[in-house]
């Protein structure tokens, strides 16, 4: 009976162990947690709440979790190795992120445009203009008439805002000293969706990406003047954070999210958000495609 009891007791034990090490190699008590950096213009749209409800279900173990600034302080988390992978619009500062070995590569995932919204009676009669030209009329019209004319910039260093500001540079005027400081000019600090917000109070033109925009438009007066042209080209792409330079950074997880994210699922998220909600796409998938140039 003895003898019975602990060959009970002993089949017990190894039923326990094989249950335990089914659980760990099943991912049990493997959560692992995926910071992204990314900017308020994909946040203020919606998209990645959906991204993430996809990834999570097939990554049970992969708590996502979502950090919101513009593009400047975004690039700022990943090289202090704050986050595991970035997710931004400002190819420029994106390049200048990789070259300083600060991420491992760019891979894009999306794009749309921006657009130069305004008050609908456009007292600086810009419809009909391209970019340039658009900045241009603002920029004269503001200065003549600074009560009726307004700018409302991000002013926070956002890819929003270095676009800007690379528009006002190309109309010829040199935005340190012409624009930055004038009356009819003011910087917001705020992201994409507090800036359409507060221009729309003012009667006052903004620049917008146009996925932040259309998921706003219900609940603003301000439309669009100007939505194409290579200078309003607007492309997102992500970044993983090099695990090199810092060696606490979940690379293996930040692959699996861009892999993800560039699926035929993925693409078909990005795709498609925003057509029964806003009655229209906000982005255009990208992967696997030449970046568009106009």
């Amino acid at each position: 009976m003895e003898r019975n009891t602990k060959i009970a007791l002993l089949a017990v034990i190894i039923i326990a162990i094989v249950a335990i090490a089914g659980l760990v190699f099943s991912g049990f008590g493997q959560e692992q947690t995926l910071k992204i950096a990314t900017t308020t213009s994909l946040e203020d749209t919606g998209l990645l709440p959906v991204l993430e409800a996809a990834f999570e279900k097939q990554n049970p173990n992969i708590d996502v979790q979502f950090i919101a600034a513009g593009t400047g302080q975004a690039l700022e988390y990943g090289k202090k190795g704050d986050v595991d992978l970035v997710m931004v619009h400002s190819k420029t500062q994106e390049q200048k992120f990789i070259n300083e070995s600060y991420g491992t590569q760019r891979y894009v995932f999306a794009y749309n445009y921006f657009y130069i919204v305004g008050p609908a009676n456009d007292p600086a009669q810009i419809n009909g203009t391209n970019a340039t030209e658009a900045f241009s009329k603002i920029s004269a019209a503001g200065a003549a008439n600074p009560t009726t004319v307004q700018f409302v910039s991000r002013g926070d260093n956002s890819g929003t805002h270095n676009r800007e500001v690379q528009l006002w540079n190309k109309t010829g005027a040199d935005y340190n000293t012409t624009i930055q400081g004038q009356s009819w000019y003011i910087e917001s600090g705020k992201g994409m969706g507090d800036t359409l917000n507060l221009a729309n109070e003012k009667s006052a033109y903004t620049l917008s990406d146009s996925g932040t925009y259309l998921a706003y438009k219900g609940n603003i007066t301000l439309v669009p003047f100007v939505t194409q042209g290579k200078d309003l080209l607007n492309i997102y792409s992500m970044i993983p954070v090099n695990p090199e330079k810092f060696s606490n950074v979940n690379y293996n997880a930040s692959m699996k999210w861009v892999d993800f994210v560039l699926s035929t699922e993925g693409q078909t998220i990005v795709g498609e958000y925003g057509k029964e909600k806003y009655g229209q796409q906000l982005f255009i998938p990208l992967a696997n495609q030449a970046e568009p140039t106009k």
